[in-house]
C-alpha cells in the first residue's frame, strides 16, 4: 500500500546522437537513481534521441517506436528489479502514419500501468513538434502506483494551468512534467534569464494552486538535433537544464544546475500536503458554479 512518504529520482541528462547509445545511459541512470533510494524515477522528454523536432523531416518518422516497445520494455526489467515505478517520454507509433509524444508510466512490477499523450503541441521555431506528434486524445490522467498516486504532463503541457488543474483533481499527488527547453543562442543574453524565470514560475504556481508537488525533469546540453547523420540548420537550441521538485506551496526542495548531468533525490512528505491544503483551502474554495466560461477559446 502506498505510504504517506515516497522518494522521487530525476534524471537530467543529455543525449547524444545515437538512440541506442541514449538508452542505454538512461538505463544506468535509473539504476543509479534507484540505489541513491529513488521510488518514482522520471526522465527527461524524448530522451532516446536528441531533440530531432528542430527540422522537419519525414525520415525521422522512423524513430518512434511502439508502446510497448524497445525503450519500455528495457526500462520495465529494471523497474521490476529493483521495485521502481519509472515515467519515460517515448515518441509512439500508435499507427502507420499516427504519432504521439507519450509518457509511459511503468510500474514497479514491470507492467505498463498507463500512458499518457502530450495534448498540447507546440510549434515554434526550431520546435516544430506539430509536423510530427498527433495531440492526445487520452485526456488528463492520474496513476495509482506502489508509492502513490501520480499524474505525468509533457513540456509544453506546462504552461497551461487547466491540464495541472484536472490532472491534480484526479488525485495526483505529485505532476511529473518530463521535458525538453531550452534557449536559442541568439536570444540567451536577452531573454534568457526572464525565459527561465516564467518556467519556473508557472509550475511553481501549479504546485501552489493545486497543493501538489510537482517534478520537472529537463535534457541538458547544446543540440543541433543530430539524428542520423543530418543536423537542423542554424545554432541549434542550448536546453537549460534546472530540473526541479517543488512542495505543495511552490517552495523548491532539490534543484539542479543549467551545464551538467545530475540525478536529484527528494522525498514527497503526503503530510505536507494535507498540512498546506488545511491552510490554504483553494481546491475548498473554487467556485466549480461559475467557471463554465473556461471552455471557451475566447470570452468576445
Amino acid at each position: 500500500m502506498p505510504n504517506d512518504q515516497f522518494t522521487v529520482g530525476l534524471i537530467q541528462m543529455s543525449c547524444s546522437p545515437d538512440p541506442d547509445e541514449n538508452l542505454r545511459r538512461a538505463c544506468e541512470k535509473v539504476r543509479e537513481a534507484a540505489s541513491k533510494g529513488g521510488q518514482v524515477i522520471c526522465l527527461p522528454e524524448l530522451f532516446r534521441t536528441q531533440y530531432f523536432c528542430q527540422r522537419e523531416d519525414a525520415a525521422l518518422f522512423d524513430l518512434a517506436e511502439p508502446v510497448p516497445g524497445p525503450t519500455t520494455e528495457a526500462l520495465a526489467q529494471i523497474a521490476k528489479e529493483k521495485h521502481v515505478v519509472i515515467v519515460a517520454s517515448v515518441f509512439e507509433r500508435r499507427a502507420r502514419g499516427l504519432y504521439h509524444n507519450t509518457a509511459a508510466v511503468i510500474g514497479a512490477d514491470g507492467t505498463l500501468q498507463g500512458l499518457y499523450r502530450k495534448m498540447h503541441i507546440p510549434d515554434d521555431p526550431l520546435y516544430y513538434e506539430k509536423y510530427y506528434f498527433t495531440p492526445g486524445d487520452l485526456g488528463f490522467k492520474a496513476f495509482d502506483t506502489d508509492f502513490g498516486r501520480v499524474g505525468t504532463l509533457v513540456c509544453w503541457d506546462q504552461w497551461y494551468p487547466e491540464g495541472a488543474r484536472l490532472t491534480a483533481l484526479q488525485g495526483a499527488n505529485v505532476l511529473f512534467y518530463p521535458t525538453a527547453i531550452g534557449w536559442h543562442p541568439d536570444e540567451k543574453a536577452e531573454y534568457g534569464e526572464a525565459q527561465h524565470d516564467a518556467w519556473r514560475t508557472i509550475q511553481r504556481a501549479h504546485a501552489i494552486a493545486n497543493g501538489v508537488f510537482v517534478a520537472v525533469v529537463n535534457r541538458v546540453g547544446h543540440e543541433f538535433g543530430d539524428v542520423r547523420g543530418k543536423r537542423a540548420p542554424g545554432k541549434g537550441l542550448e536546453f537549460w537544464g534546472g530540473s526541479f521538485l517543488a512542495d505543495p506551496f511552490g517552495r523548491i526542495i532539490a534543484e539542479a544546475s543549467h551545464e551538467k548531468e545530475e540525478i536529484l533525490i527528494a522525498q514527497c512528505d503526503l503530510k505536507l500536503l494535507e498540512e498546506t491544503r488545511r491552510n490554504w483551502p483553494f481546491l475548498r474554495d473554487r467556485r466549480i458554479d461559475s467557471y463554465a466560461g473556461i471552455t471557451s477559446r475566447f470570452l468576445d
